[in-house]
């Protein structure tokens, strides 16, 4: 079921875990990640994006959604101008990411103070950051530069009145080209002055420990993206076409893939067993009778 985001991130920041964010770019993204959801009995939040077709994105998560139980919000993520949010908000998404990131902090916040109005007066959930999350595969300057100072931080959540603070605090978007250092004292001290749900975007190869421990100090939600592109791609990599059923199994294949990775990432974050929800039907989940066997076999 979708639900605003700002739902799941309060439940998450009020029992200190926190609720991966995955993508939902196709079916077999959508799909896996949901019946992962539903097995894990987890909260969850799909990420689209304004390149990527979100109104289709958003219709594939909601047909799929609406066959389980366990709260589902749908995130247009880094939305860098105002009709990329309008937009995002015109397609039926539960929350936009209002990323400013870049400008200068009074600029941020009056471009993000206007969005919170408009994103709130639909019921649609805001999340925006302060400080600025770089590239991995340029992390040694952006691992170390721009990151979010906490007093800054809990004047911006009380000016701009968003749902939830992403943070930079040493991770990186994409892959990694140096080991990554996590400033959790930083996070710390962010949380004691913000009080309210943080995110942490650069989740992939950021560090299991790190990221259950953020979740334990002020991360609600932690964004999963790589590791889930990976997951399948090496998948892929690794099928033999030549053997068995020839190709009929691939995309059950890149499916199983998906859904051990989503598993194993809402352990990691504390999110299983925390949807509050009925219990969930996943047999209700579309699977055809081929991918049935080979989920089972």
């Amino acid at each position: 079921m979708l639900v605003p985001m700002k739902e799941i991130l309060d439940e998450a920041y009020a029992g200190k875990y926190g609720v991966p964010a995955f993508p939902g770019g196709n079916e077999i993204q959508v799909r896996s990640i949901i019946e992962a959801a539903a097995e894990a009995n987890s909260p969850m939040i799909f990420l689209v994006y304004n390149f990527d077709f979100p109104q289709w994105n958003r219709e594939l998560i909601q047909r799929f959604a609406s066959l389980v139980d366990v709260p589902i919000a749908v995130c247009l993520d880094h939305s860098p101008t105002f009709e990329d949010c309008m937009m995002g908000i015109r397609t039926g998404v539960t929350a936009i990411m209002a990323d400013r990131s870049t400008l200068p902090y009074e600029e941020n916040v009056a471009h993000v103070s206007v969005l919170e109005r408009a994103a709130h007066a639909v019921g649609v959930s805001i999340e925006a950051e302060l400080g600025h999350v770089g590239q991995g595969n340029n992390y040694a300057v952006d691992g170390v530069s721009m990151l979010t100072d906490p007093q800054e931080a809990a004047r911006f959540y009380r000016e701009t009145k968003i749902d939830a603070l992403a943070v930079a605090i040493g991770t990186a978007h994409g892959m990694y080209s140096q080991k990554p250092k996590i400033d959790l004292e930083r996070l710390k001290d962010i949380d004691d002055a913000v009080k309210a749900p943080l995110v942490l975007h650069g989740g992939s190869g950021s560090g299991e420990d790190n990221i259950h421990r953020a979740c334990s100090m002020g991360i609600a939600k932690v964004n999963i993206v790589t590791d889930i592109l990976m997951a399948a791609n090496q998948a892929a990599k690794q099928y033999d076409f030549a053997k068995g059923m020839g190709g009929q199994l691939f995309y059950p294949t890149l499916s199983k893939a998906t859904k051990k990775t989503a598993l194993h990432m809402f352990d990691v974050t504390g999110s299983t067993n925390k949807a509050v929800a009925k219990p969930h039907r996943p047999s209700e989940l579309p699977v055809n009778k081929l991918e049935k066997y080979y989920m089972e076999g």
